[in-house]
């Protein structure tokens, strides 16, 4: 499952997002879709998605590839549009109940790309449906979002032998690097976010023929499926949240529970490398905590160069951990790559976390059109995220606060985690230069009257905490029945197997277990 942190590499080189001098949509929300007022949309809901085999190497012959069009801003539906990539495994059903879509997270995730590579986790909701997943905008083949190579010099402020007197130095440079983002992106970026995603979604829904919206939504995912019930209440179906975002934390709280939980989660695979007597750390648990802050801060000060021809730094480095630290099923694989980056200087292993395979690729401007997957940034995905979580929030700090606080926060982060914080800190100041977020979510995703939905929390979920799951819940209020997975890992369907049947029960029959009620721990069979 992707995760709230960027699994791409490269916060220095591609995740400066920003784009000055662009609008974003209101906090108002347009109804057309839902009451029949406002811009006509009709066009949009009036088409159907036409099927094909997957082109590809890669994939899986069984999978089913489609589109469908989106405007690109609802206010004004004539003065733009966007393709969005789908991807199904049809129901072997006689008689299907129609489609189930799901979203795996990021924000930024590709769910064409995740979709064929992990399908068979979901092929038992085929018994009952078509099972679906798409690119959202900005994101993979839909309009992706890209910083291109102008961040280095933002991100390189944050050194920490940096002079936090010159915070000016900093802003400077971030607006430099927003204007990167924004020449890259194209049109799409200044209408990206969960409130016109879960509109594209809605559009999805009906282009698939389906009277209500049956998903499931992972980390991130769980954002924009509680986005999509406050706006189209009346066409929620079976909904399942797993591993629950918060809805009213800004970014600066967000980004220091996640160094914690990610911090904690480092210290548990340390403690686990330790053992084995291979563990390039050697086998001193308080010793080995220490040489992999030395490793990060050697690759900040003297990054090694890469096969993509661009270098790879201790931030880098951060980001492919913290992807490797999500499931303990992958812990093995992180402590041979750290192994053959200390041992040897090969970056590959690493940059296979960080960059999940993929390679460089430099997009041509988008017509609104899908790309080609060849064509699809290696910086997308922390591009995209950056560009939805800072549209999604509207409490960020500006100008003033960064220039007064600026070292403040970076205490505040480095005690969070001496690991992740630099990097945390660092997705929450690459928001300065964009407009102000939407209000929408923290203000009008609330007490929500839905048909009831699945809310699944992990108590050991490093990326989302497990009070995250009981706010939401408090938040959406009746509607909301939460299952309590006591086991480790970010979201529980893939780890648990008590969670993935009681999630495949109420997605296939209706059958929902009774709120507050628990999944014991179980080991993470990979």
């Amino acid at each position: 499952m992707l995760a709230e942190l960027s699994t791409r590499s490269v916060v220095r080189r591609c995740a400066l997002p920003g784009a000055v001098g662009l609008a974003l949509l209101a906090a108002g929300l347009p109804t057309a879709a839902a009451d029949g007022t406002g811009p006509d949309l009709s066009r949009f809901y009036a088409q159907k998605v036409s099927w094909s085999r997957c082109k590809g190497a890669d994939m899986p012959s069984d999978l089913q590839c489609g589109k469908v069009t989106v405007p690109l801003d609802y206010t004004r539906p004539k003065a733009g549009t966007l393709d969005l990539a789908l991807a199904r495994y049809t129901s072997t059903a006689r008689k299907k109940r129609g489609s189930v879509v799901l979203n795996f997270g990021g924000p930024g995730g590709a769910g064409v790309s995740e979709l064929a590579a992990d399908g068979e986790d979901f092929m038992d909701l085929t018994n009952e449906y078509d099972v679906v997943s798409f690119d959202p905008r900005g994101v993979g083949r839909s309009s992706p979002v890209s910083c291109g190579d102008g961040s280095d010099e933002a991100a390189a402020v944050l050194d920490d032998n940096a002079d936090l007197g010159e915070p000016r130095a900093l802003l400077r440079e971030l607006k430099k690097a927003a204007d990167e983002c924004a020449r890259h992106s194209g049109p799409v970026l200044p209408h990206i976010g969960t409130v016109n995603a879960a509109r594209d979604m809605d559009v999805i829904r009906q282009a698939l023929g389906d009277r209500k919206l049956n998903y499931l939504g992972f980390s991130y995912g769980t954002r924009l499926g509680a986005v999509y019930a406050a706006q189209f209440p009346k066409k929620v179906g079976r909904l399942v949240l797993d591993g629950v975002d918060t809805l009213t934390e800004p970014m600066s709280e967000q980004g220091v529970a996640g160094a914690e939980g990610q911090q904690t989660a480092l210290d548990d695979f340390i403690a686990y490398c330790v053992k084995d007597v291979a563990c390039p750390f050697g086998q001193d648990e308080r010793d080995a905590r220490d040489q992999v802050v030395q490793l990060v801060n050697s690759l900040d000060e003297n990054p090694v160069p890469t096969d993509f021809g661009q270098e790879f730094t201790g931030q880098d480095l951060v980001g492919a951990i913290g992807q490797a630290l999500y499931s303990k099923s992958l812990w093995p694989s992180l402590e041979r790559a750290l192994s053959q980056l200390v041992e040897d200087g090969d970056t590959r292993g690493v940059m296979n976390f960080a960059s999940g395979g993929a390679g460089w690729a430099v997009r041509e401007e988008s017509d609104g059109g899908l790309v080609d997957e060849d064509q699809v940034p290696l910086d997308n995905l922390p591009a995209a995220l950056m560009a939805i979580n800072c549209a999604d929030d509207p409490d960020r700090p500006g100008a003033r606060r960064i220039t007064e606080d600026l070292a403040a926060l970076r205490a505040e982060y480095q005690q969070a985690s001496p690991v992740f914080g630099r990097y945390r800190l660092t997705e929450l100041l690459m928001c300065y230069g964009r407009p102000r977020g939407t209000a929408y979510i923290r203000d009008q995703v609330r007490d929500v009257h839905t048909a009831k939905m699945l809310l699944v929390g992990t108590r050991g979920d490093p990326a989302t905490p497990y009070r995250w799951t009981v706010e939401t819940a408090k938040r959406l209020g009746s509607s909301a029945v939460v299952l309590d997975n006591k086991g480790e890992g970010h979201t529980g369907y893939g780890s648990s197997k008590c969670v993935h049947q009681k999630v495949d029960d109420f997605l296939m029959y209706g059958s929902l277990p009774p709120d507050g009620s628990s999944c014991g721990p179980e080991e993470d069979d990979g």
